[in-house]
């Protein structure tokens, strides 16, 4: 593992534990390493932090790549998986300190918003393939899209899976699931889901 993903790796275990207020002397204690060597490859927290969100980013990107390649799921439970694709290392990650990026680190949290912005060509096609194919009814994949991307702007732009006590991936689950299945309970007093009473 070169230096620069060992850092990344270690500053992203030290967000964990200590959140936004992590330091590179914590970063450099984690790792054994010396700040010194840390500054050899990023400038400062600012930097390295920067570095850090295209970082996982780019992991997610990896883990969509791996599930559009898995030949063995079906179009709907692609796009289940997709949407809510966090990978396997960063599960733990408490991703919930991040809706005070946007006050403390204004240009970090422009780059998340940007991030989550950008490449969706995968995950558009593949919610085209699932409506061609009828496991999806049609729907408008802008406003998927938008739906999906103001959820995640939420829980950065405000403590509300803190006050709720709900880590993000099981946020991030919850509003996938109800993305693609609804609310409605299968079946209830007002009969299964897709009936409509007249």
């Amino acid at each position: 593992m070169e230096l620069r993903e060992t850092i990344l790796e270690g500053a992203i275990a030290v967000f964990n534990q200590k959140g936004l207020k992590f330091t590179m002397d914590d970063v450099a204690r984690a790792l054994s390493m010396s700040k010194k060597t840390i500054y050899t490859v990023f400038d400062d927290k600012k930097s390295m932090f920067l570095t850090m969100v295209d970082y996982i980013f780019d992991k997610i990107k990896d883990s969509e790549r791996k599930i559009l390649e898995d030949d063995s799921l079906g179009t709907l439970e692609k796009i289940r998986r997709i949407l809510g694709v966090m990978p396997e290392g960063y599960r733990d990650i408490d991703l919930r300190q991040l809706y005070a990026l946007r006050e403390k680190y204004p240009g970090i949290y422009a780059r998340v918003e940007e991030r989550l912005e950008n490449g969706w060509e995968s995950t558009i096609a593949l919610i085209v393939r699932g409506m061609e194919e009828g496991v999806i009814r049609p729907v408008s994949v802008p406003l998927v899209k938008m739906m999906l991307e103001a959820s995640l702007e939420q829980f950065f732009q405000r403590d509300i899976l803190i006050q709720n006590q709900m880590n993000y991936v099981d946020a991030l689950e919850q509003v996938v699931d109800i993305l693609v299945y609804g609310i409605a309970a299968e079946c209830g007093d007002k009969g299964c889901r897709g009936d409509h009473a007249d």
